[in-house]
């Protein structure tokens, strides 16, 4: 049951290396995700949906997407687009930036792990990537998806609090008039007479 819930997960792969990316295809594969191999960031920016017209702070709408991804592992060191840029593209997007983002590198550069951990990356594997490695996606993947549809929810509510300020509007004006009514009333002269009578002080 396990493999078949890891099988309905989707990993996008990027890196410029062609041995690199079977090797990483194989072992994903291996651990039961369905595996999509690109050898570019903008390669994978399209793959998303992103253009590169956009700003960083472009909502990127689901139709646009072709194929839904659960998480992208890429190598930093590559021609044009290093992992770390497409790392910034993806977090600066509204609607990619749920993706978790992994990022591989043959260097144990201290400073560049902590600048990728800092920039939002969920992991930073040094290569040859392992089997054990891939183990640690699963978490990443389930609280993507979840920071997702958390993100649906509160987009759904502000939608029908957007529909409900209308009639919320009218009927406060109602409330309103309604307050000015009952107010009018009691300025009434019959309503400002004293709550005794005079016969009701008069003594038998």
């Amino acid at each position: 049951m396990t493999v078949e819930a890891e099988a309905q997960f989707h990993v996008l792969a990027v890196d410029d290396s062609l041995i690199d990316r079977k090797l990483i295809e194989r072992l994903l594969k291996t651990s039961s995700y369905q595996v999509t191999t690109v050898e570019s960031g903008s390669k994978a920016l399209e793959l998303l949906g992103f253009r590169e017209g956009q700003s960083n702070t472009a909502s990127v709408s689901p139709n646009q997407h072709e194929i839904e991804v659960n998480l992208v592992i890429t190598d930093y060191c590559m021609p044009g687009m290093t992992g770390y840029d497409l790392l910034k593209k993806i977090k600066g997007s509204s609607s990619l930036k749920d993706i978790p983002v992994v990022i591989m590198s043959s260097e144990n550069v201290p400073s560049r792990i902590s600048r990728c951990l800092e920039g939002g990356a969920e992991e930073f594997f040094l290569k040859p990537v392992q089997l054990s490695d891939l183990k640690r996606l699963r978490p990443h993947i389930l609280k993507g998806k979840s920071n997702c549809k958390e993100q649906k929810q509160e987009q759904q509510q502000q939608e029908n609090n957007n529909n409900n300020d209308s009639s919320s509007t009218s009927s406060c004006s109602d409330n309103q008039s309604n307050k000015r009514k009952a107010m009018d009333e009691g300025l009434s002269p019959e309503r400002t007479r004293p709550r005794f009578s005079s016969d009701s002080l008069t003594v038998v």
